[in-house]
């Protein structure tokens, strides 16, 4: 693997010329690996970036959707690329932060086999619940929840995923008991939400704001610290459960050897997109926030959550089948 990491780390700093400078790049197809089923938080945000992007570069960037295993089997895609920025993954935060904690065998090492390069945006899970459920407001469905324990289910994106530890949380800090139904996305699960096949999620608020808006689900709370301004007249988990807080987020990596300079590259041209008015306004209305990172501030963050997510996952025996 050490070998292969070298020859192929070698390779990419030729194709870029002395000292690995990356005075074309990009100069073809850029791939970012999304590891979801389409429809969801992180599939979102990442086609409003990539579109971005293709206009600044100049050339394509394409969403590659490939989900399953918490996000594990579009990581090990990535890793398994060559590190010379033209394949890159679009991760959530549970990642490269929880997995490691909940699988055995996540098929591949965040720590070693990754490179961070910026973080991308970030911003609150919605509770939101079938319109059918008779619960309007989160007391109330905390109250229902006691009531019949074991019998309520939600659906997410994935064991280990951002809206599987979201709801875990909920549940940690409530002591509630209700099933967890994994699906590969969050938009599968959204869609059997909508259906009346399962009663409640925790998605991150860009896959469900439009079914919030049209009717077709009902949000009880928000789970950042603050009203969501894409949601305001949704009240926060903490204004019923003081103190609680949970914030998705969604970064670029890139396969372990990949040259600094195409990292730090790839740090800048993000940064500066991520800084207009159009990609604001547009993460705006889907309750997001843009929040770039420098690379090692990104890779301390990783850390940090990384730390905090253990004792959840302890707590609440989070392991994956």
């Amino acid at each position: 693997m050490k070998l292969r990491l070298l020859v192929l780390a070698l390779g990419s700093l030729l194709s870029f010329g002395s000292f690995g400078q990356p005075s074309s790049y990009p100069n073809k197809t850029v791939r970012i690996v999304v590891p979801f089923a389409a429809g969801g938080a992180t599939d979102i945000v990442t086609r409003i970036l990539a579109q971005k992007l293709n206009e600044v570069w100049g050339q394509s960037v394409v969403v590659d959707n490939r989900g399953g295993a918490g996000g594990n089997i579009g990581a090990v895609e990535v890793v398994k690329s060559a590190p010379d920025g033209y394949t890159l993954l679009m991760t959530s935060g549970s990642i490269v932060t929880a997995n490691e904690h909940i699988y055995k065998n996540m098929g591949f090492n965040p720590k070693t086999d990754l490179m961070p390069i910026t973080m991308v945006s970030s911003g609150p899970q919605v509770i939101v619940v079938n319109p059918s459920l008779p619960v309007k407001t989160l007391k109330e469905l905390i109250e229902l929840a006691k009531a019949k324990p074991g019998t309520l289910n939600y659906g997410h994106a994935g064991i280990g995923s951002q809206t599987h530890l979201a709801a875990e949380n909920f549940l940690y800090a409530t002591g509630l008991s209700i099933q967890n139904i994994p699906y590969k996305g969050e938009g599968p699960a959204i869609t059997d939400l909508v259906a009346g096949q399962i009663n409640m999620a925790t998605p991150n608020v860009p896959a469900a704001i439009g079914f919030i808006n049209g009717g077709k689900l009902r949000a009880l709370a928000v789970t950042g610290k603050e009203r969501s301004p894409a949601l305001p007249n949704v009240p926060t988990v903490s204004e019923t459960v003081p103190g609680f807080e949970n914030i998705g987020w969604f970064g670029l990596m890139a396969p372990a050897g990949t040259p600094q300079a195409v990292i730090d590259k790839i740090h800048r041209d993000v940064a500066k997109v991520l800084d207009t008015i159009d990609i604001r306004a547009r993460f705006f209305v889907q309750g997001m926030s843009p929040t770039p990172l420098t690379p090692s501030a990104f890779a301390t963050r990783i850390q940090n959550e990384t730390a905090r997510w253990a004792t959840v996952v302890r707590d609440r025996k989070i392991v994956a089948n």
